[in-house]
């Protein structure tokens, strides 16, 4: 017998989904607004023009994973409004925690390509990409090997 069993109703499981869903998002919700904000000015800055071809593709890259990551990560509080009182909160649910799922993977790709971004700017193209890829490899230990490892059932 599983010790984490609830007694509950299938609603009160769906209500308590999406009220964890909700949590989760609010603590990557502000981050990455906070991080498209910034990406936003800095081409207004002058000295922007003059950062090498790869800086610019990672630019781009940061600016556009950023601002899939907001659009992802900010969709299932659209989608509530949309679905409000339609009864369909399993499905709001489903799908919402898909779309959160996504709107991570943009969040690592985002934060690894302005590491990249900021790194080559500040050092070298090459440390650049080198940091980029070792964000990228720490994202994928923190975010999904860590918690696969964890999900794994216990050997007594």
């Amino acid at each position: 017998m599983d010790h984490y069993t609830r007694d509950e109703t299938e609603a009160q499981k769906l209500d308590r989904n999406w009220s964890e869903l909700l949590q989760e998002l609010r603590v990557s919700q502000t981050g990455v607004q906070v991080l498209t904000g910034f990406l936003l000015t800095l081409p207004l800055q002058p000295e922007f023009h003059g950062i090498t071809t790869l800086e610019r593709n990672f630019y781009v890259a940061a600016i556009s994973f950023s601002i899939l990551a907001t659009v992802l990560l900010v969709a299932p509080v659209s989608m509530h409004r949309v679905l409000f009182r339609k009864r369909r909160k399993e499905s709001l649910v489903e799908v919402g925690a898909w779309v959160a799922k996504a709107g991570l993977v943009a969040l690592a790709l985002a934060s690894a390509t302005v590491a990249a971004f900021v790194f080559s700017l500040v050092f070298t193209d090459t440390v650049g990409v080198w940091v980029g890829a070792a964000t990228l490899i720490v994202f994928a230990l923190a975010w999904l090997v860590l918690p696969l490892v964890m999900r794994a059932p216990e050997s007594d």
